[in-house]
């Protein structure tokens, strides 16, 4: 039984929210949050990425960092161009990119829900990245962007966002990437429906935002901690969220890229993954099924299809392309032992296109690109059910949140 809370929302105010609205923090470096924000002092970037205020040679993990993210928080608020809803609300985030659309419930989840395996995970976190966001949230005292929730849909649920969406929004534009970003208000008299079936929803899954979820549940450990008063319905309870129907979701593969052949010329290299796989030209630069990598190599594109010596494995995680092609490929043949620390390989998100392989092999900075079919939300969902973890970097979600649009203040 899953929960689900309104919450009072600190959000732009509705002439600035464009300019306010920012890129997750982690798909930017801090140049490219730089350029970013650069020429707009409201972009959130200067809170969730504040150290592009700082000079260059202050560590980015440090006090000084989340001070700057506070301070800069509060300034938005002090001139009025962030505001706190008077009463808790639910939302609807709508997601337009292309011919992909996407209308999910922003609200906020309990973190006894996350520690308890009611809402699942399919990654492992990296410790300086949980420190990093839970500094953040325990020195702002926000959560700043939402994690990215899916779940089995519910015909109710979609029922009433149908209704909701012939209201008037409160925000509506365009960013600068293409993708219509709407989110109306949550008429009160749907919260009950909606409370009511998500606690018949079994499992809520995570598909985008894991370190902000272990984040939040490090940051509300530690407010508990040192609240004598703690009674469990505090706001560092819940962390926030957008809940996504499955059937709406659009994953895109994570592709990857080996810097050298490991000693090997390139017809050794192609000798030796004959062992495992079944070789062939091919002018197609994406694969069109599973079981199936498109690999380029000199400025050609191969086939590659796993063969006898690929055996399947009672292990549902296992038996994703980006597992057969880590364990009888990128390890046994380049030596890629552990993707997650390997320096020599690099992984590039779908959005993309094989056009980045292709300009990332010929101009010699990768030796080698693998092109990969998409997971599918049912197997994120099948690996979750089955308490597993995906390999790293195995799902690319498109389009992406905004950070600032809803921020969850603890």
């Amino acid at each position: 039984m899953a929960v689900i809370r309104p919450f009072k929302a600190l959000r732009p105010i509705k002439e600035k929210a464009h300019l306010i609205a920012s890129v997750p923090y982690d798909v930017v470096s801090r140049e490219e949050a730089s350029a970013l924000a650069k020429g707009n002092n409201l972009s959130l970037l200067r809170i969730t990425r504040s150290e592009i205020d700082l000079d260059e040679t202050v560590n980015p993990y440090s006090n000084q960092i989340y001070q700057k993210a506070k301070s800069n928080l509060n300034e938005l608020r002090t001139i009025g161009t962030l505001i706190v809803d008077d009463t808790r609300k639910f939302y609807l985030y709508r997601l337009i990119m292309g011919e992909q659309q996407q209308i999910g419930i922003a609200a906020t989840f309990s973190v006894d829900d996350y520690d308890n395996d009611v809402i699942l995970k399919h990654e492992k976190t990296r410790r300086e990245k949980e420190d990093d966001r839970t500094n953040h949230i325990l020195t702002t005292e926000a959560q700043t962007g939402p994690v990215f929730l899916t779940y089995r849909d519910r015909q109710k649920i979609d029922e009433a966002v149908s209704k909701i969406i012939l209201n008037e929004p409160e925000y509506d534009f365009i960013a600068s990437d293409g993708v219509q970003h709407t989110i109306w208000i949550v008429p009160n008299e749907f919260n009950d429906l909606i409370i009511n079936e998500i606690k018949l929803t079994e499992k809520i899954y995570i598909a985008d935002g894991h370190h902000r979820a272990a984040s939040a549940s490090r940051a509300r450990a530690k407010k508990k901690e040192i609240n004598p008063n703690h009674n469990g319905s505090e706001d560092y309870n819940f962390f926030i969220g957008v809940l996504f129907p499955a059937c709406q979701l659009n994953i895109l593969p994570y592709n990857r890229v080996v810097t050298d052949l490991n000693g090997m010329s390139e017809s050794e290299f192609l000798e030796k993954i004959k062992k495992n796989f079944k070789v062939e030209d091919t002018s197609s630069p994406s694969p069109n099924s599973v079981k199936n990598i498109s690999m380029y190599l000199n400025k050609k594109w191969y086939n590659l299809q796993p063969n006898e010596n690929v055996k399947a494995s009672n292990n549902v995680g296992d038996n994703l392309d980006v597992s057969i092609l880590q364990n009888y490929l990128l390890d046994p043949f380049l030596g890629i032992d552990d993707p997650r620390t390997n320096k020599r390989v690099d992984f590039i998100g779908g959005i993309r296109g094989t056009a980045e392989l292709e300009k990332l092999v010929d101009s010699g900075k990768a030796a080698v690109a693998f092109s990969m079919f998409p997971v599918s939300v049912q197997d994120l969902m099948n690996i979750s059910d089955a308490g597993e973890i995906m390999p790293p970097k195995s799902t690319w979600f498109e389009p992406k949140l905004r950070d600032g649009l809803l921020i969850h203040l603890i």
